[in-house]
């Protein structure tokens, strides 16, 4: 079934006041892909449930309150105007392999593309999330074991 104008208005007016920065959604023979400037999607180790994206609005809703706590690091100033590693598909958040191991990644840390930085964890698969360049993490932006709608922005980091 073909989206109906009014459906993608209504669509393009709710992406915009949430805190997700890229979304792609496909309803039949219809793909809509919106992306917010400075929001860079990471690509996933495997791929994504078809059904993830078409979500309603409410998991969206659940975003906006992680996205506009400040940063109080004073030191990186310019973290919060870099490219982010967003989320690319619904699902849980870890910063860890485990409870009981290190984080993958921490504010300050370099990595190579294709490190690991995250996890997501959707219909009991655990998907790994790689940097898309070599870069510098500025800011974890997501909270261990918190739920994150597809497009949401999970790291911020600057190129190396």
């Amino acid at each position: 079934m073909a989206m109906k104008t009014q459906d993608i208005i209504d669509l393009m007016g709710r992406f915009d006041t949430s805190g997700i920065g890229r979304m792609k959604i496909t309803s039949g023979d219809t793909t809509i892909e919106l992306e917010k400037p400075g929001c860079v999607p990471a690509p996933a180790a495997i791929a994504a449930a078809p059904a993830a994206p078409v979500a309603p609005a409410a998991p969206a809703a659940s975003v906006a309150p992680a996205a506009p706590a400040p940063a109080p690091a004073s030191e990186e100033p310019a973290a919060s105007d870099g490219p982010c590693i967003t989320a690319p598909l619904v699902g849980t958040f870890y910063v860890a392999p485990s409870p009981d191991k290190d984080p993958y990644v921490q504010p300050g840390d370099r990595v190579k593309k294709g490190d690991t930085v995250c996890l997501l964890e959707a219909m009991k698969m655990m998907s790994e999330v790689t940097a898309p360049v070599d870069c510098v993490i500025d800011e974890i932006m997501a909270t261990d074991g918190e739920l994150v709608s597809f497009g949401a922005p999970l790291i911020r980091y600057h190129e190396a």
